[in-house]
């Protein structure tokens, strides 16, 4: 499956649970930030399979968030990228820090 299948999928489940198109952005970035909270605790604890599931899970919240704005995840990330592709930096203790 690809990741715009997933997407569809995820979208089209939000619409049975009723989540769109009425969700607030808000209270889905609320849902987002509990998911990063779960990958935190994932990584601190080096689990692969719940680090797995937080990502798939951040990636749903996401979805949902983006359509609430009538956009799409591949559109988002395109976005992203065009802006950082042309970025420079550096890896300081294991982050990259873009020039200013």
């Amino acid at each position: 499956m690809t990741l715009n299948e997933s997407e569809n999928l995820i979208i089209l489940w939000a619409h049975n649970k009723g989540i769109l198109p009425d969700g607030q952005p808000l209270a889905q970035l609320e849902k987002t930030e509990e998911e990063v909270a779960e990958l935190r605790e994932a990584i601190e604890t080096k689990n692969l399979a719940e680090v797995k599931d937080a990502l798939g899970d951040i990636f749903v919240t996401l979805a949902i968030q983006a359509k609430l704005w009538d956009l799409g995840m591949e559109e988002c990330v395109e976005h992203a990228y065009n802006i950082i592709k042309k970025r420079t930096g550096k890896m300081v203790n294991g982050k990259f820090v873009k020039d200013s």
